[in-house]
């Protein structure tokens, strides 16, 4: 598998985007910058997009890629959410309202794109890839993802604080190769991140701990910081 990453920041402000990583250019996770640091062309190569939350800098350009792929791609964009990101989605996004609703655009047998709920423990077959879903210690039903293909998978959990499951489901992959997560916000303000479900260095010091011994790639510093 290789991975691009597309945004990497936990806001969002010129130069530096937001949750966006693109897997052999057809299998997105997040979409917070996915319409913004990609051209036409590599929207419409992406087949799946796996969301793990509803919070805006993860869902923003779910909005805008619709927009731009809209009348040029023959087979929807496949999202997989809980469902309740779905309906927070659906509610507060795509709602007719904020944005038009893409979901039954331009029509409901053939929409722009497509929601599929997930559950965790549920194992999803999409196209070369297998991906399993596990909740993670963050607002919004939030999940992280391990993804498979062929002989090699990785870890990716870009919203958590310090949590436990998915770490424990890692260590039962003996091909695993890489782990993308987090660290928010500085060490001195450790009361928010743990107010809001994020890591600090000295949290991902002691979350490292519980982590399968491979390369760790941490992302969703706020910009400001």
């Amino acid at each position: 598998m290789q991975v691009k990453v597309i945004g990497a920041q936990g806001g969002v402000i010129r130069g530096a985007h937001a949750t966006s990583l693109l897997i052999d250019e057809s299998l997105l996770i997040d979409a917070g910058s996915v319409a913004s640091g990609l051209d036409i062309k590599d929207q419409l190569a992406i087949d799946h997009i796996l969301i793990s939350h509803a919070h805006l800098d993860h869902i923003k350009d779910l909005a805008f890629i619709c927009d731009n792929c809209f009348g040029l791609k023959e087979n929807p964009f496949e999202v997989f959410c809980h469902p309740q990101v779905k309906k927070s989605i659906k509610d507060h996004l795509f709602n007719d309202v904020i944005w038009p609703d893409f979901s039954i655009l331009p029509n409901s047998t053939k929409p722009t794109i497509r929601f599929n709920e997930i559950n965790e423990g549920r194992v999803l077959e999409l196209g070369d890839y297998r991906v399993h879903a596990i909740h993670v210690k963050h607002p919004g039903h939030a999940m992280g993802f391990i993804v498979e293909k062929d002989d090699c998978a990785i870890v990716f959990t870009q919203d958590t604080g310090p949590t436990e499951a998915i770490w424990k489901k890692a260590k039962e992959f003996k091909n695993l190769k890489a782990i993308f997560t987090e660290v928010s916000f500085p060490n001195s303000l450790e009361s928010v991140a743990n107010l809001s479900d994020h890591h600090t260095p000295s949290t991902m010091k002691e979350e490292l701990k519980k982590m399968p011994d491979v390369p760790v790639y941490l992302s969703h510093l706020k910009p400001n910081y």
